[in-house]
């Protein structure tokens, strides 16, 4: 690995906070379609399905260009690839605004989610500026640009209302555009680059940046960033709908109580790379599966009218979640999703740390599709079923079976690694051995042998 003692704090720092930027620029981008796709969908008519496969169109290219995405940068450096990325992307979100077809809608999407794939290039150029001790942090602080899908909630409603939602692609494409410019004035390559040109060595090539891949370990954390990851970005395109929708409230506040759980989803992530470099990013993880399993479970439940056959007669109740604990759930859903998100790339520069582009890119894609995926699934469950927290029932399956797939994966490791414990068949973790037995008044306890040798 290329060494980082020429590298100066400020260098580093200067690389994460350009890196984060344009992440938080290009996640809002990446977003745009969950608050002027709902204009979108008014003006076509379009159903619950069609606006679903609307909203994760993006999500999908963002998701599968991450694999060559991440590739190209271990090969040519984050400061080529990031602008290179974001110019094309501004490109496409201004032409946006001169369709009127719901099927080129569909084209000009797949253009605008080359957003997404920002991800990995960052991931890639930052994890090169810092030690393994504090990668997770670093990661974690970049992650943080998350937060321009909250950035979308709060601030496009407003844009939509005074500007339309034509003028308000314009400005996202604008703002894209120059950051792509300032991004490739100011950075600099990363050290494994530099270090690169200086000697003349060539890059890895594509199929040995490609070869981790057949680890299954690598698949599993996919499954894991499917849910922090995609379930995220699919939750918040989904929620202004569902404000809307479930509970009547007008567009401009669904979008501000969406940006409140996009908001803890995104800026807690840097927590979560620093909890990942304290305690382990397997703690982080069973943390955010626990809490999330029982936010989705109180969310999942529709409103329901319950008769009871009582000692006197009928008694008669109704049960529903309230829009206040509702966005309250979402704030903590939010929140240890994105410690998880950071937990999830914790693994990766450590266990790979030459092939960061590629096993990144892969379980980047595996996250977004995700996000592709589920907005999907939502319209599809909102129109079979007709019931608003469906959605909510199908998320809390999805954490279980990761929860499961986790744990079982995390026993057979210490079974390998640890056979005695394999044997073990009375005996749980507490105590290790059994209790002695009480000894009779008066009569001496055996000393224990291993203490009489000490």
């Amino acid at each position: 690995m290329h060494s980082l003692h020429d590298v100066s704090r400020s260098e580093q720092y200067r690389a994460l906070g350009l890196s984060t930027f344009a992440f938080t620029v290009c996640f809002a981008v990446w977003t745009i379609f969950s608050i002027i796709g709902v204009k979108i969908k008014g003006e076509l008519g379009l159903s619950d399905t069609q606006f679903g496969l609307l909203v994760a169109t993006p999500v999908l290219t963002g998701s599968v260009s991450r694999i060559f995405l991440g590739v190209w940068t271990e090969q040519f450096g984050g400061r080529i690839m990031f602008p290179l990325q974001m110019l094309i992307t501004a490109v496409c979100v201004w032409l946006l605004t001169s369709v009127r077809s719901y099927e080129v809608f569909l084209l000009a999407a797949l253009g605008l989610g080359l957003a997404g794939g920002s991800f990995i290039v960052g991931v890639a150029y930052v994890s090169q500026w810092f030690e393994k001790e504090r990668q997770g942090t670093a990661l974690g602080i970049f992650g943080a640009g998350n937060v321009g899908a909250a950035v979308t909630n709060f601030a496009a409603p407003f844009l939509v209302v005074a500007l339309g939602w034509e003028g308000t692609a314009r400005v996202y494409a604008i703002v894209l555009a120059i950051t792509a410019v300032l991004f490739y004035i100011l950075a600099k390559d990363d050290p494994a680059q530099a270090e690169r040109k200086r000697t003349g060595a060539k890059a890895v090539s594509a199929a040995e940046q490609l070869a981790p891949l057949k680890n299954i370990q690598v698949w599993r954390f996919a499954t894991y960033y499917f849910f922090v990851f995609g379930a995220f970005v699919a939750l918040a395109s989904f929620l202004p709908r569902y404000y809307v929708g479930a509970y009547g409230l007008e567009l401009t506040t669904a979008g501000v109580f969406a940006g409140l759980y996009s908001l803890p989803g995104s800026v807690f992530r840097a927590l979560g790379g620093w909890m990942s470099d304290k305690w382990g990013a397997r703690f982080v993880m069973y943390l955010t599966f626990f809490v999330s399993l029982a936010c989705l479970f109180v969310m999942s439940y529709p409103q329901t009218s319950y008769t009871v056959q009582g000692i006197a007669g009928e008694i008669s109740f109704d049960f529903g979640v309230g829009i206040t604990f509702f966005v309250i759930l979402t704030v903590i859903l939010g929140f240890v999703m994105s410690l998880g998100k950071a937990a999830v790339y914790k693994h990766i520069p450590v266990y790979y740390p030459h092939h960061v582009g590629a096993v990144g890119g892969l379980v980047g894609m595996i996250g977004g599709l995700g996000g592709f995926f589920l907005p999907i699934a939502f319209g599809i469950l909102l129109d079979f079923t007709g019931v608003w927290t469906a959605p909510y029932m199908l998320m809390f399956v999805l954490v279980a079976v990761s929860t499961v797939w986790m744990h079982v994966a995390i026993r057979r490791m210490e079974k390998r690694r640890h056979p005695a414990l394999g044997a073990e068949k009375y005996l749980s973790d507490v105590p290790d051995r059994p209790l002695e037995a009480p000894q009779a008044e008066g009569v001496e306890p055996p000393k224990d042998r291993a203490a009489s040798t000490a």
